[in-house]
């Protein structure tokens, strides 16, 4: 995985919660139905019109709820290469990482960015940079094992071949 991850935003507020990435109603379903509700009750053009490299761009509590693995699977099944938040959920955050999607904690970011703005991930130097405006914002950097782990494509991947 390269620390370096560009894509458009998709903005969302606080408080987005597990049934809002993976309805309830469909949580048992296979991913390719999942997918089409995902965030759908936030932004009806999501499940549609996000495409391979679109990042998640969020404020605070990101992934609140319950502890359903398939909100961060929704995503990544989607293609999105990265949530970016001021905060995550801890259950989501953990859930993220062991399935190899990135994600970033960033104070502030949710005001710096826009729907359709194209932004770079530095998950190195933890930081955010939009060329539109010229904001670069300093998030929290993952740890090593963190990034050790989103680099060999999540936990199971990581623990069938340690060697990565």
């Amino acid at each position: 995985m390269d620390d370096l991850i560009r894509g458009r935003a998709w903005c969302f507020g606080d408080d987005v919660s597990t049934d809002a990435l993976s309805p309830g109603q469909w949580a048992i379903d296979p991913v390719e139905v999942r997918m089409a509700h995902t965030l759908e009750s936030l932004d009806s053009r999501f499940p549609a019109q996000v495409r391979p490299g679109d990042l998640v761009i969020a404020g605070r509590n990101f992934g609140c709820g319950s502890s359903r693995e398939t909100a961060p699977e929704n995503l990544q099944a989607l293609g999105v290469a990265c949530v970016v938040a001021e905060s995550f959920a801890r259950i989501f955050l953990r859930n993220a990482i062991a399935i190899g999607l990135p994600v970033l904690v960033c104070p502030g970011i949710r005001p710096e960015i826009s729907d359709g703005d194209q932004v770079q991930v530095d998950l190195g130097a933890g930081t955010v940079r939009n060329p539109r405006t010229g904001s670069v914002l300093s998030g929290e950097r993952l740890p090593a094992e963190m990034r050790a782990i989103l680099a060999a494509g999540g936990i199971l991947a990581l623990l069938r071949d340690p060697q990565r």
